[in-house]
C-alpha cells in the first residue's frame, strides 16, 4: 500500500527527474557538453550509433540499474527503476516537442553553468529520498556507501572518464569545458544536498540558564540538554545548555542571549545530520 510518505517521496523525486530532464535536453544536449551522466555517453554514442540520445540512456540505465539493485539495496533499486525509466521517456517526450532544439545561450559555457546549477536540484531532491536518475548517478551512489565518499566527489570522479570520452566526437573546448562541468557540478551538488540541511548546534554557558531554557522551551518550541562543565581555572561546576537549532531559530536565539545576558560564553558548531533512534 502506498502510504502518505511514500507518494510525497515519489512527487518529490518526479519532480527531480523533470528537472534533470530539462536541464540535459535544454542546456547539455544543445551546447554537446558532455557533462558526466548516462546521457552524456550516449550523446557520444549517438554520433557512431543511429538511434536516439533517450533510447540509449535507457539501454545504458538498464545494465546499471541491474548491479545497483544487487549492491545497494531493493528500496535505492525500486526508486531509480522508476528515474531511470522515467528520465529517458521524459528526454523522448522533449525530443518530439522541440526537434532539434538549439541553444539558448548560444555560448557552451553558459550553458554548462546553467546546467550544473538546475541539474544540481534535480539531483538533491533525489539523493534526498534515496534515488538516482541512473547513470554514473548509481555509481556515486555505491562509491558514497562503499568508500565512505560524498556524493560531489563521488559523481566527479565518476564522471570524469564520461567527460573525457567527449574527446572522441567533439574538439578540445568541449572537452575542457566537459571535465570543468563535471567537477562544478559535484561540488553544486554538495552544495544544494547538504546546504538545506545545515543546522547549528549552540553551546551556552550562562548566569540566565533559566530564562534561556525557557525561551529555548517556550519561546522557540525546541528540546535542549544540560550538562555539568568543570572551569580549569577555578574548579567552579556550571551548567552548559545544549541546543541545535535551525538559522531563523539561531538568529532568534542569539538575540535573545545578547539581550539578557551580554557576558554569556556561547560555542556554535555547525551539523549536516541529525538522527535518532528510538527504543524499542
Amino acid at each position: 500500500m502506498f502510504t502518505k510518505r511514500t507518494l510525497k517521496e515519489f512527487f518529490i523525486i518526479t519532480l527531480g527527474t523533470i528537472i534533470i530532464a530539462a536541464a540535459v535536453y535544454f542546456f547539455m544536449m544543445p551546447s554537446h557538453v558532455t557533462v558526466g551522466s548516462a546521457t552524456a555517453v550516449a550523446m557520444v554514442l549517438s554520433n557512431f550509433i543511429p538511434i536516439p540520445v533517450s533510447v540509449i540512456t535507457l539501454m545504458i540505465n538498464v545494465v546499471l540499474l541491474i548491479i545497483a539493485f544487487f549492491l545497494v539495496g531493493s528500496e535505492f533499486g525500486i526508486k531509480t527503476v522508476y528515474c531511470a525509466i522515467l528520465l529517458p521517456v521524459l528526454l523522448y517526450v522533449l525530443e518530439q516537442i522541440f526537434p532539434n532544439f538549439q541553444s539558448i545561450t548560444q555560448d557552451p559555457l553558459l550553458d554548462v553553468i546553467c546546467y550544473i546549477l538546475v541539474v544540481g536540484v534535480g539531483l538533491a531532491f533525489l539523493f534526498s529520498c534515496n534515488a538516482s536518475s541512473g547513470g554514473v548517478d548509481i555509481i556515486a551512489k555505491l562509491m558514497n556507501k562503499f568508500l565512505r565518499m560524498d556524493l560531489g566527489k563521488a559523481m566527479s570522479l565518476a564522471g570524469l572518464l564520461v567527460s573525457l570520452s567527449s574527446a572522441f566526437c567533439y574538439d578540445k573546448k568541449i572537452v575542457v569545458l566537459s571535465v570543468l562541468g563535471t567537477y562544478f557540478g559535484g561540488i553544486i551538488v554538495d552544495h544544494f544536498i547538504f546546504g538545506m540541511n545545515i543546522k547549528r548546534k549552540v553551546c551556552i554557558i550562562s548566569n540566565r540558564e533559566e530564562e534561556i531554557t525557557d525561551f529555548i522551551l517556550h519561546d522557540l518550541h525546541s528540546g535542549a540538554s544540560l550538562y555539568d562543565v568543570i572551569g580549569a581555572y577555578n574548579k567552579v561546576v556550571r551548567r552548559e545548555i545544549n541546543v541545535i537549532v535551525d538559522n531563523t531559530e539561531y538568529r532568534k536565539l542569539m538575540d535573545f542571549v545578547r539581550k539578557v545576558d551580554p557576558k554569556a560564553f556561547i560555542t556554535v558548531y555547525s551539523v549536516n545530520e541529525i538522527s535518532y533512534q528510538p527504543k524499542k
